[in-house]
């Protein structure tokens, strides 16, 4: 059935062309979702795979949320650029051949390469399908759209780890990516069939300046400041001609955008609105937010996977039990929003919330079981949860509605900015904190200590075996106390930052612009 919708005649759809503009959408978006954290249970496989360390292999992750840092603050530009059909069914068919030569890789750097491009497809399919499921319910219907739209964005998360560990476990790793192709060619299909052009979309591309430069800086700028992160631990810091290069690079690019965007007359992304109400330390907290969520998701799967002895699929299990008892909470703080309630007390259970996940996450040890992690990750959830919307509704309080869809687009930015950034952190943490437990527990082996003749002779006798086997039990602890570290420094980080809600304090919004502010973020990028 083809949709009777038009550019001249922008009916709102209705019956079964409803129904398949929701379906495809939702698809697209929980597609991308999935895939966000898919990849996190099967490091450990694709590192044995490519013959990469877990350090290195972290580029899968970090490679993707780049492209996401780079691509959605462009999102809203090349949508009116191009037109939102138009470029929605190219994010789509980038994002599924990305996915092919993902599953296809044979090298580490070849499967970050594609990464990146699937998270430049991957970038616009989330906020755009948001923006079509909102467009195609009445004015009156659109608090509907925006709970089967957050239902969605629950779902994707909730389902990536699950998949990937039975995919892991029954199949080659490399299905994880397999399995977007056949969804992102009938994504695109429908799209195409049923997905109505809005009214005059892609005929201002005359009247839009490109900020090339800003595109540019933005791009060396990041990407420069992720390898140093990412490698500068491993390359001795300042001592490697490269990381001094790139740091002036970085420095130099995000030095030079920043200024760009404050100068230029059409600028990629708009810095000026950091200037109002109370975005500016809004974004502190979303920076944080992205630290804490992507660091945790990382962490995680790692520590019980190459500690604990869990399987994929057990990863996968103990990360979907938690997440699905944190579901009801989704709709219940947008509902509460929706009505005018403030969204500092939710920020603040959602930083207290973390705090405790880190703290009582570094409490674990190696013989923890699934259900010993069940109540960590649970709280991990509720502090998810009750900062995700109310920091986007935060990022517009005290702003004209002509800044909301800016403000909503560089707050998602610097989300996952931070959490590039969080997972960069942890991967220096671990490496550093690895050596300096490693260095303790080794000079604490007094060969006259009974207790380690003991062991020694449980492991066989003082032989090459024995020894072999005592190296990599300190080994073992040596990971598992710098993971456990790690989680405390995520708690530390949302300690620090707490008092600074006394900054986001704003006089109570007016119905018209809770509406305004509702209708923002559900189309925004």
């Amino acid at each position: 059935m083809q949709a009777t919708l038009t550019a001249s005649a922008p009916a709102v759809p209705t019956g079964l062309v409803r129904f398949i503009i929701v379906v495809t959408a939702i698809s697209a978006a929980v597609m991308e979702l999935i895939d966000v954290t898919i990849v996190n249970v099967a490091l450990n496989e694709i590192a044995g795979a490519l013959g990469a360390t877990i350090e290195d292999v972290a580029w899968v992750v970090t490679s993707y949320a780049i492209a996401n840092v780079i691509i959605i603050p462009m999102t809203g530009f090349l949508a009116d650029y191009f037109g939102r059909k138009r470029y929605y069914v190219a994010s789509i068919i980038l994002f599924t051949v990305a996915s092919y030569f993902c599953a296809s890789s044979t090298s580490l750097w070849q499967l970050v390469f594609w990464r990146f491009i699937q998270g430049m497809g991957g970038g616009a399919l989330l906020s755009t399908s948001q923006g079509i499921i909102f467009d195609a319910f009445p004015p009156d219907k659109r608090g509907v759209a925006s709970g089967i739209f957050g239902m969605g964005i629950i779902l994707g998360p909730t389902l990536g780890p699950f998949l990937g560990g039975v995919i892991v476990d029954n199949y080659h790793w490399s299905y994880i990516f397999y399995v977007n192709v056949p969804i992102g060619i009938l994504a695109t299909v429908l799209t195409m069939l049923y997905i109505a052009k809005k009214p005059g979309e892609g005929t201002r591309k005359h009247l839009i300046k490109i900020d090339y430069a800003g595109i540019l800086l933005l791009s060396v700028g990041v990407g420069s400041l992720q390898y140093v992160l990412e490698k500068g631990q491993s390359d001795d810091w300042f001592e490697s001609k490269a990381i001094v290069v790139l740091t002036l690079t970085a420095i130099l690019g995000l030095g030079g955008f920043v200024w760009r965007q404050l100068t230029a007359t059409h600028p990629v992304v708009n810095l000026r609105v950091l200037s109002k109400g109370t975005l500016g330390v809004t974004t502190i907290f979303s920076f944080v937010a992205g630290v804490g969520l992507f660091t945790s998701v990382f962490v995680y799967p790692v520590l019980v996977q190459r500690i604990n002895g869990f399987t994929p699929t057990m990863t996968g299990i103990s990360l979907l039990w938690p997440t699905l008892v944190g579901i009801p909470l989704f709709p219940l703080i947008g509902k509460r929003l929706s009505g005018g309630a403030s969204p500092l007390p939710f920020i603040i259970i959602g930083m207290v919330t973390f705090v405790v996940f880190g703290f009582y996450s570094g409490t674990l040890n190696g013989q923890a079981n699934q259900w010993d992690f069940f109540w960590a990750q649970m709280m991990r959830v509720v502090g998810v949860t009750m900062l995700q919307l109310p920091l986007i509704n935060q990022a517009v309080a005290g702003l004209p509605p002509q800044d909301f869809p800016s403000a909503i687009a560089l707050n998602n930015m610097i989300r996952q900015l931070g959490g590039a950034f969080g997972i960069a952190l942890a991967n220096t943490f671990v490496a550093r904190d690895y050596a300096q437990h490693r260095y303790d527990l080794v000079a604490n082996l007094d060969p006259a200590n009974p207790l380690l003749a003991e062991r020694l002779k449980l492991m066989g006798g003082a032989s090459d075996r024995a020894y072999k086997l005592l190296d990599l039990a300190v080994d073992r602890q040596a990971y598992l106390l710098s993971y456990l570290d790690t989680f405390r420094l995520v708690g530390i980080f949302f300690l620090i930052i707490l008092p600074l809600v006394y900054f986001l304090r704003t006089k109570k919004k007016s119905a018209e612009e809770i509406a305004l502010a509702a209708k923002a973020m559900s189309e925004a990028h």
